[in-house]
């Protein structure tokens, strides 16, 4: 682990180091490959395979971009940022689960390369790969009445239940004296998440976005 990683004892977490860096790229490579194969299986053309990954490739480059737009931050992690959720979800509204799920996953190993926190393995793959895969939930949702919006909750609240998880096991001590470490880390993840869920469903609900979303989709999924 120490060619990967090295322990800051001042801050009690483990550093990146080139190498890890190295890795994680390649990890990200390897997924980018998935979803140009998974167009494969699913899409008629070579054309539509490459427009799938141009499509996931953007997403998750709008979802970082957005990310470093913070409304506010709070000071253990997890911030209010510009929307920045909502473009992982829009790609398992429109290729589906699947494609959603990868792409979420591919999008956490990003994340992690721009803005790495390690305190513990388990902690690292809750935070990062498994939250962001978590919003690709939506694709379940992409043929339903009502399935953008359905589809974005059910994908944040996959996101939600994975930091919960890890602030209850990792990050416990955090909690105010005499408050039940599960309802605070219930809360805490819940101050930033639910204020940036409420501004995208409204935006959602305006018409001329879900019409604009609505001819993306078409647009994506044409031949």
């Amino acid at each position: 682990m120490s060619f990967f990683l090295t322990y800051a004892a001042d801050s009690e977490e483990y550093i990146l180091k080139p190498a890890g860096y190295g890795l994680l790229i390649v990890l990200l490579a390897a997924l980018l490959f998935v979803i140009y194969r998974l167009g494969k299986a699913s899409l008629k053309t070579q054309q539509m395979q490459t427009k799938q990954l141009v499509y996931c490739s953007a997403a998750m480059a709008l979802a970082v971009v957005t990310s470093f737009i913070k409304v506010a931050s709070l000071p253990f992690g997890g911030s209010i940022t510009l929307f920045s959720m909502m473009f992982i979800c829009l790609i398992g509204y429109i290729y589906g689960a699947r494609t959603g799920l990868i792409t979420g996953l591919a999008y956490g190993i990003l994340q992690f390369i721009v803005e790495p926190y390690i305190y513990a393995p388990l902690q690292v793959l809750l935070d990062y790969p498994l939250a962001f895969a978590g919003l690709g939930l939506a694709g379940f949702f992409s043929s339903k009445k009502h399935g953008l919006i359905i589809g974005y909750l059910v994908g944040i609240f996959g996101r939600y239940i994975c930091h919960v998880l890890s602030g209850y096991i990792f990050f416990a001590a955090y909690a105010p004296e005499g408050m039940n470490p599960f309802f605070y880390t219930l809360g805490y993840n819940a101050t930033y998440i639910v204020p940036e869920a409420i501004a995208t469903v409204i935006v959602f609900s305006l018409p001329p976005v879900a019409k604009a979303i609505a001819q993306v989709k078409k647009q994506a999924i044409s031949s």
